[in-house]
């Protein structure tokens, strides 16, 4: 069987990250949805017969009446493909929300917090969705294959073997657990970096389109074939932009003008959105607000500095004045881990251009 795995659309996301620069929040809106009916296109032309969205496919807090007529017109378009929508912590089932009160079309199951199964001639497919907007009891332990002998399919919205405290509250689930479950494909939603390799049937896809500087790289969905006993997954890109980290070592320039000069003159591809990252010793003091100002650079969204005065620290420390007495200090924070190494040198190196 051949099916579609997308996750984490995310329509109508606010896209804080881009506040900075006039209407760019509008114009990812856009293309979130350009995205998504390059989804449904691609599913067109296949004919790909299922579809499985794995949670969040928009945001409760912000999502428009207009942008749920615009999903369920394009689910129209595919009538022959079955739609089945999980749904996530950012869009979950609740009494008021558009998966609960919204007429579908009738070529879409969308899960509620309970764990059900849709039998068809060549597959079950199982799932269950979010109720609120924390799950923390992911009732996997519940689930039972009625029959083996046909391809079963489980969609779920959590988080993964996760350590992070924050994803006790994302309906947390293990590895070990899925697969004691016997499932010959499991898919994932919540983590927006993509994760499928040959030897698990265990799958994230990753954000459809990146939200942010902590999803880079390129953002899509998986076109996936299933067998018994054989997966094939393909990556299929649907955002047009990568958001991108550069990092700039700034140790041969001595003044802003240089650094304006020098960021100005980076070979970035247009279509792209970028974090700049300076590095190296600085012979100047950074400001962070005057650089963006005057960069000409549109695609440039963030600046940060990591770069460092070349102070001697271990030799300062040592000095019987207030400038030891203070890196003194800052020291003792750092090892009784009060806070992090890049924090302590931040501190330091503004203390002691004060001092």
């Amino acid at each position: 069987m051949r099916f579609i795995h997308l996750a984490d659309m995310h329509l109508d996301n606010a896209f804080k990250v881009l506040a900075m620069k006039k209407d760019l929040g509008d114009l990812r809106r856009l293309e979130q949805r350009s995205a998504f009916k390059d989804a449904i296109e691609y599913i067109k032309q296949n004919k790909i017969p299922y579809f499985f969205i794995a949670g969040d496919l928009y945001e409760h807090k912000y999502i428009k009446q207009s942008t749920i007529e615009f999903i369920n017109d394009l689910f129209k378009t595919i009538p022959d493909t079955k739609i089945f929508i999980t749904p996530g912590n950012h869009d979950p089932f609740l009494k008021n929300s558009f998966y609960n009160t919204f007429k579908w079309n009738e070529n879409v199951y969308i899960f509620n917090s309970e764990i059900k199964k849709y039998e068809f001639e060549d597959v079950d497919i199982y799932g269950y969705g979010f109720s609120d907007f924390y799950c923390t009891n992911s009732g996997i332990e519940n689930i039972q294959i009625e029959n083996k002998n046909k391809i079963n399919i489980l969609i779920v919205h959590g988080a993964l073997n996760s350590s992070k405290a924050i994803d006790a509250s994302y309906n947390p689930i293990s590895e070990g657990e899925l697969k004691k479950l016997g499932f010959d494909y499991i898919a994932l939603g919540h983590v927006h970096k993509a994760n499928y390799q040959e030897n698990t049937n265990i799958v994230y896809p990753g954000s459809a389109i990146s939200c942010g500087f902590d999803e880079l790289g390129e953002h899509g969905m998986l076109d996936v074939e299933l067998e018994k006993n054989k997966l094939k997954i393909d990556f299929i890109k649907l955002d047009k932009r990568i958001f991108e980290e550069k990092d700039l070592i700034i140790t041969t320039i001595n003044s802003e003008e240089e650094l304006v000069e020098m960021i100005n003159s980076l070979p970035l591809n247009s279509c792209n959105m970028y974090k700049i990252i300076l590095k190296g010793n600085k012979n100047f003091q950074v400001n962070i607000n005057n650089i963006q100002k005057l960069i000409n650079q549109e695609n440039i969204l963030k600046i940060k500095d990591f770069s460092e005065v070349p102070y001697d620290i271990e030799s300062i420390s040592k000095q019987n004045n207030l400038k030891g007495i203070f890196v003194k200090k800052c020291l003792e924070k750092l090892e009784n881990n009060e806070y992090t190494e890049e924090q302590i040198k931040k501190v330091i190196e503004i203390g002691l251009g004060v001092l």
